[in-house]
């Protein structure tokens, strides 16, 4: 396979190990008192940015039928839950722990397919799945400060919503984009988010507030910081929707599988380089630990696709 298609697929994990980083510092730097709420607001709102590019791409994007804009519609309703469940983890917990639970997407999408679908699971597929859910069970237990085992209930219990609406959402995303086509399906899906931003600004009133003094006190750091991390996110959507034509489906599982060591690699050099900035720790046993889940959850996602 070319180089330069590995890299492609390699990008878009990339883009949102950026992300996830981004996300941190807009936390604990602009929004620990606004909280996640308001930080919503502004990730809803600033999917506008995306509309005249999708506009501009695609001119037929208004000719999509009235039950399809509905479906995406729900779609933005539950990335709206996905961002903020994942938004409550990454308030209480470092990046690569958060993120390696997005590792169970794939099981979950199994797991549903088998439910709702009646697919079949294969025996490599239920060994592929225990790997997976064996590794996030590994970064779920902590040491305390006295030096006790405790488990990440919070975060496990925040990434395993959020990992199901990804799931969710891509099921249902799918439906519609064979229908229409992606850029169309982002289109909608973007309104919906916008509006969803607005609601949340006319209904919530400690939002808006928070909201209007993030803009008042930092405007020009918080509107381009988020600004940047709007435009990765996107730019990560849009090179993955491409991938998925032009690799096979275990080679982009396997570049996924990529972000939580992304992660972990741009926080040990945001710790290194810019401590301030960094939350990432690396302490000998945390850094084991991170490494052995990474290692397992990437092995488990890979004999996902090999199927």
């Amino acid at each position: 396979m070319e180089l330069s298609i590995l890299l492609l697929a390699m990008a878009s994990p990339l883009l949102y190990a950026a992300t996830n980083h981004i996300d941190n510092i807009l936390l604990e730097k602009y929004f620990k008192e606004g909280g996640v709420g308001t930080l919503m607001m502004f990730s809803a709102l600033l999917a506008a940015l995306a509309l005249p590019i999708l506009f501009f791409i695609d001119p037929s994007v208004f000719s999509v039928a009235t039950e399809h804009k509905l479906m995406l519609a729900g779609v933005g309703v539950i990335n709206t839950v996905l961002l903020w469940s994942y938004l409550q983890a990454l308030f209480n917990d470092e990046p690569t722990v958060v993120i390696i639970y997005y590792q169970l997407v794939p099981v979950l999408g199994l797991i549903l397919g088998y439910l709702i679908l009646g697919e079949t699971i294969t025996s490599l597929q239920a060994l592929a799945m225990l790997i997976i859910i064996v590794g996030a069970i590994i970064m779920s237990v902590a040491i305390d400060s006295d030096g006790h085992l405790t488990f990440r209930f919070k975060t496990a219990v925040y990434m395993f919503i959020a990992s199901l609406c990804w799931a969710a959402e891509s099921t249902f995303f799918k439906v519609v984009a064979l229908e229409e086509n992606p850029v169309r399906s982002f289109f909608w899906e973007h309104v919906s988010l916008v509006a969803i931003g607005i609601l949340m600004g006319l209904l919530i009133t400690h939002y808006r507030k928070s909201f209007l003094k993030a803009l008042r006190v930092n405007a020009t750091p918080v509107l381009g910081v988020n600004v940047l991390n709007e435009g990765l996110y996107i730019t990560g959507n849009f090179i993955a929707a491409l991938v998925v034509v032009v690799v096979p489906v275990s080679l982009t599982l396997l570049m996924n599988s990529f972000q939580p060591l992304f992660v972990l690699l741009i926080g040990l050099a945001l710790t290194l380089f810019f401590p301030r900035l960094g939350v990432e720790h690396v302490s000998n046993d945390r850094m084991t630990q991170k490494i052995i889940a990474i290692a397992l959850t990437s092995v488990g996602v890979l004999l996902l696709g090999q199927w």
